[in-house]
């Protein structure tokens, strides 16, 4: 036993500067621009860290054409897009692509993720249902990376020539852009700036591919359950009631979209924290404000809207219409059905 440990000894003496010739060579190497540096290319490093060919890589930071020829993957610098190649910059003249179905063009981050993100979600998350894991990466690309791009690469939000009323600068970008050293530093140490940086936006990051993961995504269950049955809620099939409140807005313009119904759905019912029950209006998009079908007797509360409404336990109906509540189920019903017939007469 002694002689063999001598051995193994004299062997790892003996073979180690290889063995560490040879890790080092087959290390991948990650690239990005130096100088000052943004939130894509942070979140870029990150997100390719995430993956099985570049998780223990180390990231070099240069803006010398030798020194990126060198490195296995390049992101936000170069002036080349192929990724054939593993180079992955959005600045050249030309450069319009965007991710399948949106229109805001990609920075060096949504090319990762374009090409990366469902490894990256399957890494996180764990899942590996193809349609799952699909259905997340939608929902992280629009809901955080697609900002991303959009603010790198100047899109505006709303098509408008005036100016902002205020100012936002706690967005994640704006607090990547704080991580830089200042301009009177005396002693910058920008590389770990840029840690730091991957870090907050990896961070970020992370938080909402597992919301989507973990919690938005065991709703859709729920929502496509109360869709399914909504004709047992009421003939007319325009109200839903979810047994369990949820994130449900997005998962029921989903389902409205994936079985070719559209608009269809008028008011949603759910129960609150207090005991009572919701009625919410369904908006026009998404995203809009505007409903499909507003609640009647809006702002009024208690006694009043009870009166008003001829439905006993009645709550309150938001100055706007878009939502109310009632001490039951069969008063928020009501209300929902009352509104309804109310918009079609």
């Amino acid at each position: 036993m002694f002689l063999r440990t001598v051995r193994c000894q004299q062997f790892r003496s003996v073979f180690k500067p290889q063995f560490n010739r040879f890790i080092s060579m087959t290390k991948r190497k990650i690239g990005t621009h130096d100088g000052t540096f943004h939130c894509d290319e942070a979140l870029a490093c990150f997100m390719l860290k995430q993956t099985a060919e570049f998780r223990d890589s180390e990231v070099t930071r240069s803006r010398d054409p030798k020194v990126l020829d060198e490195q296995d993957i390049v992101v936000d610098v170069g002036g080349v897009y192929d990724a054939t190649k593993l180079r992955f910059d959005h600045h050249q003249i030309g450069f319009d692509h965007t991710l399948d179905g949106y229109k805001t063009k990609l920075s060096s981050a949504g090319l990762v993720y374009k090409h990366y993100g469902r490894e990256i979600i399957k890494n996180l998350t764990g899942k590996d249902d193809e349609k799952t894991i699909n259905i997340i990466f939608d929902k992280v690309y629009k809901y955080f990376v697609e900002e991303i791009d959009g603010v790198d690469n100047g899109v505006n939000q709303y098509e408008t020539e005036n100016p902002a009323k205020y100012r936002v600068t706690t967005t994640l970008g704006a607090r990547v852009a704080s991580l830089n050293p200042d301009w009177n530093d005396a002693s910058p140490n920008p590389n770990a700036s840029f840690v730091k940086a991957m870090n907050l936006t990896g961070e970020e990051f992370t938080e909402k591919v597992n919301y989507f993961a973990n919690s938005w995504f065991p709703a859709r269950e729920i929502v496509e359950s109360a869709f399914d049955k909504r004709e047992q809620v009421d003939p007319s099939g325009e109200i839903i009631v979810l047994e369990k409140h949820c994130p449900w807005k997005s998962h029921l313009y989903d389902l409205e979209k994936e079985k070719n119904l559209e608009g269809v759905i008028k008011f949603a019912l759910f129960g609150d924290q207090n005991g009572s029950w919701r009625v919410q209006a369904i908006s026009k998009t998404e995203s809009s404000f505007s409903n499909r079908v507003d609640l009647l007797w809006k702002g009024m509360r208690d006694k009043e809207l009870s009166e008003a409404s001829g439905i006993e336990n009645g709550v309150f109906v938001h100055i706007s219409g878009f939502i109310g509540g009632n001490k039951t189920k069969e008063g928020a019903l009501e209300m929902a059905r009352k509104s309804l017939a109310a918009s079609k007469q």
